[in-house]
């Protein structure tokens, strides 16, 4: 309970923010966009207006804490409510009917733990499950993800707040994510539902792409990023990455059997493939004629990361989006390839690697079938086996450009990356 009205986290950080700056927002539509679990974060002015429309109290922003006896009378009220409205539903449909017995139906409001401690700030200083991405909307103009579950981001304010430790874990218990219908025994369907899940939780969809300017960074705006600091350039690429992974965590999620495996595993495939699957959806934001990639806003060349220091991963990573392109998957591939990345039974450290390897092999074998439906060269799949290593050398490279920079700057990533970044990248931070 938020503010008077039951909302997510995201809502309640987003509306708290609103309050406390004074923020004026502006529609760049006509006032009437559709605000929802996936696309709230589209316009700042509509998401306000429909958390005033719902009942949110701006003096409850200033209202602090609730005591324990107010909270629980709140939650009571609530409860009182939503069950007077559920048998008004029950009688209207079977006027003969007389109330529901308890505990029939579905669950009335979420148990009381996670209902919080008070209305302004029910965690300590934790990053909320569901949020905003506050001013990074630049980078996430569009968003357009089919109906479903909603995305696990966080805003750049709770990046910076969430614990250190155990953000992994948080990003893969702090939703219930239900898997899409029953256990899924053919190729043909393993492939719908990897692909399904790929297209939910892809930062930018294939025809919103087609419609974007393609606008290159301009040779002022080039020579701006190369005149940052290292430390500011490195946290800010730090940021764009920690942004991407929490969608490839959201994919993961959505493929059928992940969530099945304990959570060591779940969380060690993620902290070895998730940059990988990163790299691999880099290849959609990528202008092959161009050698320019998406990135804060506009279309960048290497030459804009000049500042990093790091110049031959930098041209490594651009070289192996190149070669991605040139294979021209499908997203129906490109989801299963990513699938097949994460799923890979021979990462160090799994516990049941035997069910990983089942996993794998149905992923495979799901890719393997689209390809021959797709009607692709023989040698298309040992093209993309080959890749996986590229992706592997490529995230050894990362991690010893990150040691080298941390080695002169500790402070930067210790105050100032993502700590989901430092969680996946820095084990001994």
């Amino acid at each position: 309970i938020h503010y008077g009205v039951i909302t997510c986290e995201g809502c309640k950080g987003f509306f708290r923010r609103s309050q406390q700056s004074n923020a004026a927002y502006s529609c760049p539509r006509q006032k009437n966009c559709l605000i929802d679990r996936t696309s709230r974060n589209r316009c700042q002015h509509c998401r306000l207006q429909k958390c005033l429309s719902v009942g949110m109290s701006r003096e409850a922003v200033k209202f602090g804490r609730m005591s324990k006896k107010q909270r629980d009378s709140l939650y009571a009220e609530v409860q009182k409510h939503r069950l007077q409205q559920q048998q008004g539903a029950v009688l209207l449909s079977h006027p003969g009917l007389g109330s529901p017995s308890p505990g029939e139906g579905e669950p009335l409001s979420p148990p009381y733990d996670e209902l919080g401690g008070d209305m302004e700030q029910n965690s300590p200083e934790g990053g909320s499950p569901l949020c905003d991405y506050g001013s990074n909307n630049d980078f996430f103009p569009y968003g357009s993800f089919s109906d479903g579950d909603p995305l696990p981001t966080v805003s750049m304010e709770d990046l910076g707040k969430t614990e250190e430790t155990g953000t992994l874990q948080h990003l893969l218990t702090g939703l219930n994510i239900n898997h899409h219908g029953p256990s899924l025994s053919t190729a043909d369907h393993l492939a719908q539902g990897v692909s399904k899940s790929h297209l939910e939780t892809c930062q930018y969809l294939g025809a919103e792409l087609q419609q974007t300017s393609w606008q290159n960074f301009l040779q002022d705006e080039v020579k701006s990023y190369q005149s940052k600091p290292a430390e500011v350039m490195w946290q800010l690429c730090a940021v764009k990455i920690t942004e991407a992974i929490q969608y490839v965590v959201e994919f993961a999620k959505r493929i059928d059997g992940f969530m099945d495996l304990c959570q060591n595993d779940q969380i060690v495939l993620l902290k070895a493939g998730s940059l990988e699957v990163v790299l691999v959806r880099m290849c959609r934001l990528f202008d092959s004629q161009k050698n320019t990639v998406y990135f804060d806003g506009k279309f960048a060349g290497p030459d804009v990361f000049r500042a990093l220091g790091c110049d031959d991963l930098v041209s490594a990573v651009f070289d192996f989006s190149r070669g991605m392109c040139s294979l021209r998957l499908t997203e129906d591939e490109l989801a299963l390839f990513s699938a097949s990345v994460l799923l890979s039974a021979d990462r160090s450290w799994l516990q049941e690697k035997l069910q990983v390897e089942k996993l794998q092999q149905k992923t495979q074998l799901a890719l393997q079938h689209v390809l021959q439906k797709n009607q692709r060269e023989e040698g298309a799949l040992n093209k993309l086996r080959c890749k996986v290593s590229a992706l592997r050398s490529l995230v050894i490279r990362h991690s010893e450009k990150l040691s080298a920079f941390r080695a002169l700057h500790p402070d930067t990533v210790r105050t100032l990356f993502p700590p989901l970044y430092k969680e996946l990248f820095g084990a001994d931070l």
